[in-house]
This record gives structure tokens, C-alpha cells and sequence, in this order.
């Protein structure tokens, strides 16, 4: 698939590639309403969408289907791009074939998100192309909220509510041997080996205790009681509390 040479009926290797001048030279003209520049401006810019598309090939998707959905970001990018910027079309067109590319993978994503939550964050994307269509930059989280008039949270949990899910084995750094991968970045610091030791060591001294020391130690420890309330509850006194207390946590000091 990755080597493919022929999409949707188009032969890759034969696409023409245009020049940033020819490219502002048919915009203008398609501008000035000739409605052919549009399609050169499409067949010239294929291999953009070609090379875009390439970054998802290992997402389980057709790798024709994301060449057709690259091809409506190029277009939206042919019709929204502002001449009078001095940027680069392709500088202009490549987040917006990406964009396009992951609200398609998002749409036919496994992990499902609410339909209100997802059209907020389809409108802050929007109004996010919008803004760097005018301005050539990327928005502020506050300058999003203005424009879709949501709350700032609320824009920020719809846009990583859409997020792309990322396996826990995408691979991060190579230096030429193993890959490191998201898996090896992770760490649960409630299953180390080392806590596992301590629990069954724990575990262990506890267990050898007597069951009125292990009674108090419960109470004071576990349920969080004082010392006079652990003695009303068993029917001592608290200095006797205390002496037990002491006696059973220097046992298991000297097992541990």
C-alpha cells in the first residue's frame, strides 16, 4: 500500500507539480471567475495531498479512501485561501488537508464521542481555519471561545475530546536499534515491582501480630481514629492504646 502507484484512477507518478507562481497565477484567475484554473489548481497539487496522506497510511484505513478525503481539504484550501497574505499556498493548504484527513478518521473512530461535544469541536476547528486564513496564525484558546462563543473550557474539552487516540506502541525516538515507544513512557506507580515487595512484606510482619494489636492498628490507621476513641471502642484506656500501639509498630519495624 505504501508503494502504491495508482490512486482512485490516478497515476502518482505522473502528476504534475506546480510552482508557488503558477499557483497565485491560477488562483488569480480563478478569482477572476475562469472556473478551469480550479481544476488545474487540483491536478497540480496532488502530490500535496499525496505527501500529507502518507503520515496516516498505518492508521487501518484505505489508503485511497484518505487520498479522497485529502483531495476535499485541497479544495477547501483552493477556495478559502486569502491573496493577499504572503504566504505560501502550501504553507496555507497542508493543515487544512490534515485537518480534513482526522475529522475523517474521527468520524469512523472506535472511541465515541457525544454529538454536542463533537460539533463544538468541529466548529472551533472551523473557526480556527478561519482565523489563519485571515490572519496567518494559529488562535488562542480565548480567541476560539470569542469566535464559537463557548466558555474557554468548554473548548478545550470538546477539542481533546476529538483528539486522535494514539497506540500505545507509536513508536517515539529510534536510534537506529529499539524503537521507544508510548508504552515504554508510561509508568503506574501503584504496580512497581518494589510495592509489590513492600505490600507482601507489610502484609507478612501484620500478619504476625497479635489480633488485639492488629485490632488498634486498624482503627488508628485504617478508619483514621484517635487513641481515646480506639480505647472506648475496644474498653481500654488510652495510655493502654498507646503502649500497644507503640509495641506493635516497633514489631513490625524490626520485621520489615
Amino acid at each position: 500500500m505504501y508503494n502504491k502507484v495508482e490512486l482512485c484512477g490516478v497515476n502518482t507518478s505522473r502528476l504534475r507539480v506546480l510552482t508557488n507562481d503558477e499557483i497565485y497565477a491560477l488562483l488569480r484567475r480563478l478569482r477572476a471567475g475562469d472556473l478551469s484554473a480550479r481544476d488545474e489548481l487540483v491536478c497540480g497539487n496532488l502530490r500535496l495531498v499525496l505527501s500529507v496522506i502518507q503520515r496516516f497510511a498505518n492508521r487501518g484505513e484505505m489508503l485511497d479512501d484518505l487520498f479522497q478525503v485529502g483531495c476535499i481539504g485541497l479544495i477547501k484550501s483552493i477556495d478559502n485561501f486569502n491573496l493577499e497574505l504572503d504566504v505560501k499556498f502550501s504553507t496555507y493548504a497542508v493543515p487544512m488537508i490534515i485537518g480534513e484527513v482526522r475529522r475523517y478518521l474521527r468520524d469512523h473512530s472506535m472511541v465515541r464521542v457525544s454529538r454536542s461535544l463533537r460539533d463544538l469541536a468541529y466548529r472551533a476547528m472551523q473557526a480556527r481555519e478561519r482565523f489563519m486564513a485571515e490572519n496567518a496564525r494559529e488562535p488562542s484558546v480565548d480567541e476560539l471561545a470569542r469566535l464559537t462563543g463557548a466558555g474557554r473550557e468548554e473548548i478545550v474539552f470538546a477539542l481533546d475530546a476529538v483528539t486522535d487516540p494514539v497506540s500505545l506502541y507509536e513508536p517515539l525516538y529510534s536510534d537506529g536499534t529499539d524503537a521507544i515507544c508510548v508504552m515504554d513512557q508510561v509508568r503506574d506507580t501503584r504496580s512497581t515491582d518494589e510495592n509489590w515487595l513492600e505490600q507482601i512484606a507489610l502484609d507478612d510482619a501484620i500478619g504476625k501480630l497479635s489480633e488485639r494489636e492488629r485490632r488498634i492498628l486498624r482503627l488508628r490507621f485504617y478508619e483514621g481514629k484517635t487513641q481515646m476513641e480506639v480505647a472506648g471502642a475496644i474498653g481500654i484506656s488510652q495510655a493502654q492504646v498507646s503502649r500497644v500501639e507503640k509495641a506493635a509498630l516497633a514489631k513490625m519495624k524490626k520485621q520489615l
